[in-house]
């Protein structure tokens, strides 16, 4: 199991007992090392820097006791952010109708990066619109992907935060 892998594993149940879900765990860095944990809350997707650091001081003490890197890190607590990193098959779903950014591991048709407007899925593939076709990308092949900072975006992020804070 790789080290990121393995760290998700450890902080996880602590995480959600806390109210939070993860949504990515990376080892970032060559020389000097960066754990960064990206979270939010369960309850409404928002994560405050109060929450960072409350997530962060929980965390800690079971790196510390686990030692999961052999190397000295840097712990890094933050949310994904508007154009956040899409990880899960469920995201692509979620976030069906704006644009993203995909790299895949393999070239699907000569290339290894689509952005386009993100379409769904369908069992285990990626639907994305690019240029008026519709492209199917694995999703086991995918890289990296994330949200594309849009208006769209924008607005539904701040039509989003309206609505959790009661105001319409």
């Amino acid at each position: 199991m790789d080290p990121a892998n393995r760290i998700e594993r450890l902080i996880r149940p602590t995480a959600e007992a806390m109210g939070f879900d993860l949504i990515r765990v990376a080892i970032l860095g060559q020389q000097k090392f960066r754990l960064q944990i990206m979270a939010e809350r369960l309850v409404d997707g928002s994560m405050t820097i109060e929450d960072c650091a409350v997530l962060s001081r929980a965390i800690s003490p079971i790196l510390e006791v686990e030692d999961p890197l052999p190397e000295a890190y840097t712990l890094e607590v933050s949310s994904p952010g508007i154009d956040r990193p899409l990880v899960r098959l469920s995201d692509f779903e979620k976030y069906a109708g704006f644009e993203a950014k995909i790299e895949m591991e393999s070239p699907v048709g000569g290339r290894r990066r689509f952005q386009g407007r993100l379409l769904g899925t369908d069992e285990r593939n990626v639907r994305l619109n690019v240029e008026d076709d519709e492209v199917a990308l694995t999703f086991d092949d995918i890289r990296r992907a994330k949200l594309m900072l849009t208006k769209e975006l924008l607005a539904a992020h701040e039509q989003g935060a309206a609505t959790q804070s009661g105001e319409q």
